[in-house]
């Protein structure tokens, strides 16, 4: 019920909530503070002069700057990585020079247990002089870097498509030194021993025996000391469970059915209306996604040929790889805008005049920034932008868009804050800041504030310093943000549906909030181990990743209570219930964050397994299962309430729900359990086998048997796309063709009521 005008509506949760969500929020971005400013003061050092012993110039610290600038532009951090960064299907350019050079040099020397002792030397180490800004090479890495200059312009020069990359992806011979000069880099900080410690700037990451790189102390101690966090989190969980449960997560509700309305009586705003054409953008956007990423993986099952089609020589690996991960965060964004529209109304209990409109010029831009960006990525692939331009592809990985999209996209979001703030200001005026209304709108502010936190990634930054701040948009702002306001979100749909009191409701929101500022947040680092970073961001990134892991365990035993509350309303109420299927994906987002996030997660995120696994095929198991299998499907999920409403309930294609569910839930786990997962041990049984460098070759990912696993994919990827992604385009283009029924606007204020989703009664606590 909305309070009369001139009254406040109290605070409906014990102040000690707020209190506790509060301090453990700062205390993880003071953490995050203090690590930024380390960042910035133990970086790895970017030489001003790189000269040979003889006083010669081997490059310049311009060059490497340029060499990130051309990697980045040419997109071949898609396509293979660097310091564990990037795309699967090349090799990691890092381990990648610095086997190339360390077996240089052991040649120049001959050879034998003397010369490999010489090269281990040389390579550790620091040569550089902070006063002077001078890196000195030993001749024998002198001579290395000349000859790695010709292995390159050869690789990247190559006018055959037999690695997925465009014919003469790069032949401009200033860009290849320049090129070889950022991997020289790379590789001089993995090998060359920081000051004062007994390891790299690194830390020793990659291995490499030729070097003398190992896992350090520090490495085994804190992935030890994740275990035991983990194991006495959960404990501690389970204990909090069993004294305080009755009055945690989604128990607490009420005990009287509830009647639904028919969507037939649900009367619209027009902003909510505009969601129709939001959702099918959602659903084209989705489905092109999921087509390049078949492009994607059949490059990884047959390299050389698209079924008798050369597709590199117009759709190279990397830029396919580029608009895969792009249009995965441009179709799920817009699916949380779009609920945020929908939902804003209901809670205001209004919607003012003028608010269709800026709905409409949001779906306009947001449809400009996808096509700008992406037809940008591809003409910087192509070659057809010079490397830092401001209107060319930033091409760091999920950051990809060029510059002035990456800010167009901000502004885009701060627009729709904006309308929040429109249809919510007279609520919020009336409201306890600690109440629902205020968490919406806090929520949806921090979505457009820590996105724009990516616009410190700078591409000529210093590679350390870049990586740090992406991974604010990477890990930060999709795990936690998103997350959040999520959680917000689906409260909130609850409490209008007069399935939860709305303190309820603000107990799970808080509890959320604790639960991921306590390990989320500082759990960043984890993605930052093998960085530059020093071995601070190692140790918190171990021990509060797997703190990460406590609530998605909360989240699975709390995923029973909540199927009980969905069956329970469906079997009791007097009425329909009219969100089965939506409710059954929110129920998969808590199978998929605790499998995919959680375990997939925690798997790789020990320090010691990241050593010789980060960037193989875990890496990517991970990112399916947490990705997809979290906020892709909390993006179906989204879709399918609202178009609940957009849709009448005479002409709901109950059958197409059912069946996108189905497919999209078997074809997510075939992908991972087919493919991804027995092709990632794998993987890291040869890192840890062979070496990095080995497992990470383009011979060992073509091999037979790599090969078979990438094919047993294409049943999962066809289930997928067929079952799971083209009936909800359907349901999408449904919502569209009708629109839901329109309400009418108050003649005199302009405000358009918003409508009731069900006939609530005082609701009682089932206690």
């Amino acid at each position: 019920m909305v309070p009369g005008a001139g009254t406040r509506r109290g605070l409906l949760v014990s102040r000690r909530w707020i209190q506790a969500a509060a301090l453990v929020s700062v205390f993880g971005f003071f953490v995050m503070g203090v690590l930024a400013l380390r960042t910035y003061a133990a970086k790895p050092p970017v030489p001003r002069l790189v000269v040979s012993e003889s006083g010669q110039e081997v490059f310049t610290g311009r060059d490497v700057a340029d060499g990130q600038q051309v990697f980045l532009a040419n997109g071949l951090m898609q396509y293979g990585s660097v310091l564990g960064h990037g795309g699967y299907l090349g090799p990691d350019y890092t381990a990648d020079y610095l086997r190339r050079a360390a077996t240089i040099a052991l040649r120049a020397h001959g050879g034998g247990d003397r010369a490999r002792e010489q090269v281990r030397q040389e390579f550790r180490a620091n040569r550089y002089d902070p006063r002077s800004g001078v890196l000195t090479y030993t001749p024998a890495q002198a001579d290395a870097f000349t000859a790695l200059v010709g292995h390159y312009r050869g690789y990247f020069a190559d006018p055959r498509t037999g690695k997925g990359l465009r014919p003469y992806a790069i032949t401009d011979p200033r860009q290849i030194h320049q090129l070889t000069a950022f991997l020289s880099w790379t590789a001089w900080i993995a090998a060359a021993e920081r000051p004062g410690a007994g390891y790299s700037y690194t830390n020793n990451w990659p291995g490499e025996p030729l070097v003398g790189n190992a896992p350090t102390a520090d490495t085994v101690l804190w992935s030890v000391v994740s275990l035991i966090a983990l194991l006495a989190g959960i404990g501690a969980l389970f204990g909090a469970v069993g004294r305080w449960g009755a009055h945690l997560g989604w128990r607490g509700r009420q005990a009287e059915a509830v009647d639904f309305r028919s969507p037939d009586q649900v009367a619209l705003t027009p902003a909510q209306r505009v969601t129709a054409f939001f959702f099918l953008v959602v659903a084209l956007l989705f489905l092109a996604q999921v087509l390049l990423g078949g492009a994607t993986e059949h490059y990884r099952a047959d390299l050389t040929s698209f079924f008798g089609f050369d597709l590199a020589g117009l759709l190279p690996f990397n830029l396919a790889r580029t608009w895969h991960l792009q249009l995965s965060l441009f179709w799920v964004v817009a699916a949380f805008l779009a609920a945020g529209i929908f939902l804003a109304p209901l809670m205001a209990g209004g919607e003012p005049r003028g608010q269709g409109r800026l709905a409409w010029t949001l779906l306009i831009a947001l449809v400009v920034v996808a096509s700008g960006s992406l037809v940008a990525e591809g003409l910087s692939i192509h070659g057809l932008v010079p490397p830092g331009s401001f209107w060319g592809s930033q091409q760091f990985e999920w950051l990809d868009l060029p510059r002035v999209w990456q800010i167009l996209l901000a502004a885009g979001m701060a627009l729709w804050a904006v309308m929040m703030w429109r249809v919510l200001r007279g609520t919020l005026a009336r409201d306890s800041r600690g109440n629902l209304p205020w968490l919406f709108f806090l929520a949806g502010l921090a979505i457009p504030g820590v996105y724009a936190v990516g616009l410190l990634a700078r591409p000529g930054d210093t590679f350390t310093v870049t990586d740090f701040w992406r991974f604010w948009v990477v890990h930060l702002w999709v795990e936690d943000f998103l997350e959040l306001f999520t959680t917000v979100m689906v409260a909130y749909m609850f409490v209008q549906l007069g399935v939860v009191r709305e303190r309820v409701a603000l107990v799970v929101i808080y509890l959320d909030v604790i639960l991921y500022s306590a390990g989320g947040v500082i759990g960043t680092m984890h993605h930052l181990y093998f960085s530059g970073e020093p071995v601070e961001h190692l140790a918190l990134g171990a021990f509060f990743s797997a703190m990460e892991v406590v609530p998605l365990t909360f989240l699975t035993v709390e995923a029973w209570s909540f199927v009980q509350l969905g069956a329970r309303q469906h079997m009791e109420s007097r009425t329909p219930f009219p969100h089965r299927w939506a409710v059954m994906f929110l129920v998969a987002v808590g199978f998929w964050n605790f499998l995919g996030a959680g375990v997939f997660g925690f798997l790789i995120n020990l320090p010691i397994v990241s050593y010789y696994e980060i960037g193989t095929g875990l890496t990517a198991n991970h990112a399916h299962g947490s990705m997809m299998g979290v906020y892709g499907m909390l993006a179906v999920a989204l879709g399918l309430f609202v178009l609940r409403y957009l849709i009448p309930a005479g002409r709901w294609p109950e059958k197409w729900a059912r069946v996108s569910f189905w497919s999209l839930n078997i074809g997510l786990a075939w992908m991972c359990f087919a493919t991804l997962l027995p092709l990632g041990f794998l993987q890291l049984h040869e890192s840890v086998a062979s070496g990095y460098f080995e497992a990470r070759s383009l011979g060992y990912l073509t091999g037979s048997t790599t090969t078979l696993l990438e094919w047993l994919r294409l049943p999962g990827d066809a289930l997928f796309i067929v079952g799971g992604v083209l009936p909800f385009c359907w349901i999408a283009w449904l919502g569209v063709r009708h629109r839901g029924r329109q309400a009418a606007a108050d003649p005199a204020t302009g405000l358009t009521p918003a409508p009731r989703l069900s006939d609530v009664r005082e609701p009682v606590d089932s206690a």
